[in-house]
């Protein structure tokens, strides 16, 4: 009942145009096909290994009058799609309407997991009339390589709940946690994993009880859990940085006290501090390598989602000093937005 990657994403969005246009002018991808039904149209963008989906109409109304534009399905592959519909049926899930043969179960809030054999990963989503985009390369190059991980807000109290949920239904077991407090506030999360390595899940949730902060306003913004952020993997993020804000993307901001202390906190990388600094991007380091992190500020009108750049120098965790600092900064751009 192991799931061993993400297919594709599909993201609802009011304004279909707009969404492919920040996808594509903004962060690189490609149309590749397009596909129109009574009820939505849908786009379907491709970079490297990643494939999002982009669907507007009636049909997903219910969806974006709800939640605001944001990800609707995390459609994962499986070794057995069978024992994996069982496994989460068993652990809780909703068996929802199927995509052809495939079936649909309940993921968290109104997130769904489209399942998938093995061999579809890099194919179209199947029951849809897709119609390939003129000129367009039907496996597009770019900075972007992978998915690293999905960032998932859940309520206060619920995250061991959903733990042990993606461990019974999907095989993914915990990998990592971390506590983060930040005046009267805070906030946990545990990392869950596929044994493949390729379908990772951080899950936050704000600390009951404690002082309301970003991760609530999230869950007020969203009406109730959703994924707070997609994190792309690239292979020189500094570049990726700088080609990303010719593009126009807009990225959170971090104070320079964070870099005037970066050299001491990881003293192998002295000579890139500056450049660091000027491109934004959160460093860290575990047993294994560095870690390098950028965050972008949401373009969806609720402020429902937002993308992180990721480059890992061997890294395999989830950079603590990093969690806090992007809690921080996204904190100060909730507060200066308010």
């Amino acid at each position: 009942m192991a799931v061993h990657d993400i297919a594709y994403v599909e993201l609802y969005a009011k304004n279909k145009s707009s969404a492919v246009e920040h996808f594509v002018s903004t962060l690189g991808f490609t149309q590749v096909a397009d596909c129109v039904q009574p009820d939505r149209s849908s786009a379907l963008l491709r970079q490297n290994e990643v494939q999002i989906v982009v669907t507007s109409g009636p049909g997903v109304w219910s969806f974006l009058d709800e939640h605001g534009d944001g990800i609707a399905d995390i459609a994962l592959t499986c070794d057995d799609v069978g024992a994996t519909r069982d496994a989460a049926l068993a652990a809780g899930a909703v068996l929802n309407r199927p995509v052809r043969d495939h079936p649909v179960v309940s993921g968290f809030g109104g997130v769904t997991h489209t399942l998938l054999p093995l061999a579809e990963k890099a194919a179209r989503p199947e029951g849809r009339n897709w119609v390939a985009t003129p000129g367009g390369a039907q496996r597009p190059t770019g900075r972007i390589e992978k998915i690293d991980h999905v960032a998932v807000c859940l309520e206060g109290g619920s995250l061991d709940h959903y733990a042990d949920f993606y461990n019974d239904a999907f095989g993914m077991a915990r990998y990592s946690s971390e506590y983060v407090a930040l005046g009267g506030q805070a906030m946990d999360s545990i990392v869950v994993r596929s044994d493949s390595g390729n379908v990772i899940c951080t899950l936050v949730a704000p600390v009951p009880g404690k002082d309301p902060g970003q991760l609530d306003a999230f869950l007020e913004r969203n009406c109730g859990p959703g994924v707070q952020h997609l994190a792309f993997l690239v292979d020189d993020i500094i570049p990726a940085v700088g080609a990303f804000r010719d593009r126009g993307a807009a990225f959170l901001s971090t104070p320079d006290s964070y870099y005037d202390v970066l050299a001491e906190r990881v003293s192998d990388l002295p000579a890139e501090v500056a450049e660091l600094r000027a491109a934004q991007v959160l460093v860290d380091r575990d047993e294994w390598g560095h870690l390098l992190q950028v965050f972008t500020r949401s373009s969806c009108e609720r402020n429902t989602l937002f993308h992180e750049l990721i480059q890992r120098r061997g890294s395999r965790g989830f950079g603590s000093a990093n969690i806090r600092a992007l809690y921080e900064a996204v904190e100060r751009d909730r507060l200066t937005a308010g």
